[in-house]
């Protein structure tokens, strides 16, 4: 009998998280974990005034993925989770503090909450951590045409590109996989996605695997 497992995606905005958890659940029949972006209430208009806005969005992703992570470990079945409740904390409202856009309160109050919530809350198995350049993000933010997204600016996903290799580099709480994304097709390259694949699993059994170039 296989071992249920828990994978969650991570990523910068744009880098094809939500694409390879479909895949990966398709193909692996692991239940997906989706990320609730569009169901944001505050979304949009956290991108027309982060300051105003910040706080409310940042709360609502964290309860959404905190209720993920509990659902998800619940769950009979191996599952894959589209952005770690980490990235919310680690990353967006890492950023958000250092921007200006979130001031030392909300950002303390919001901390405090996070790292309550998370000592009960076991890791994944596995963190894959795609990896792309931030012209690959804009080409695929462009792309999907969401039109929240629309003005996210180079600046913006290169100093959240930093906090996520600062991210992992010291992260420890389970194993990462880090897949470089910027040549990799894995919706109409087959043989992408099965290298993927070949590395996660090579991953959760404990072996050693290379880091795709």
């Amino acid at each position: 009998m296989i071992n249920k497992r828990f994978v969650a995606i991570a990523g910068n905005v744009g880098v094809g998280k939500s694409t390879l958890t479909d895949l990966l659940s398709q193909r692996l029949e692991w239940a997906p974990f989706p990320e609730a972006v569009d169901e944001n209430p505050y979304l949009a208009d956290f991108y027309l005034d982060m300051p105003r806005w910040s706080f409310h969005s940042q709360i609502y992703f964290l309860s959404r993925r905190l209720r993920h992570h509990r659902q998800l470990l619940d769950h009979p079945t191996s599952v894959v989770q589209d952005r770690s409740v980490y990235e919310d904390a680690e990353i967006f409202a890492r950023n958000l503090r250092a921007q200006g856009a979130m001031d030392e309160r909300d950002y303390r109050s919001y901390r405090e909450l996070y790292e309550v919530l998370t000592l009960f809350l076991p890791p994944p198995d596995l963190v894959v951590y795609l990896q792309a350049s931030v012209d690959t993000l804009l080409c695929r933010i462009q792309r999907r045409g969401r039109d929240y997204e629309r003005d996210i600016s180079p600046t913006y996903l290169d100093q959240l590109n930093t906090l996520y290799e600062d991210w992992i580099d010291g992260f420890d709480l389970c194993p990462v996989l880090t897949i470089p994304a910027d040549h990799l097709n894995f919706v109409d390259e087959p043989q992408h996605l099965e290298l993927i694949i070949g590395r996660i699993l090579d991953k959760l059994s404990g072996k050693e695997v290379v880091v795709l170039e």
